[in-house]
């Protein structure tokens, strides 16, 4: 195998391998989730509907990527220890 090649699997491999070992755990989607929730409208965080969503969400994970899920919508996505949480609100 050329040494291009190889310098290539390694790190597609080392990169795969982080991906797996710094994939967000459902707490830390779901702590993002109350944040940005807080963050976003207030009254909603003040009255705790952060915390009460985040609890009803659901963890999915792929191993190198994971996201969570409420009444069939998507509230979180993450990977690499990133949570970024999706934008609910209707448009226009």
């Amino acid at each position: 195998m050329p040494k291009s090649a190889l310098t290539s699997v390694l790190l597609t491999a080392a990169v795969f391998a982080a991906a797996i070992v710094f994939n967000p755990s459902a707490d830390k989607h779901r702590e993002k989730i109350r944040q940005v929730t807080a963050e976003r409208h207030p009254v909603a965080g003040a009255l705790g509907l952060g915390a009460l969503t985040a609890f009803v969400s659901s963890y999915h994970s792929w191993g190198v990527a994971s996201y969570t899920t409420a009444n069939q919508k998507v509230l979180s996505i993450g990977a690499f220890g990133v949570v970024v949480v999706l934008d609910q609100q209707p448009k226009g």
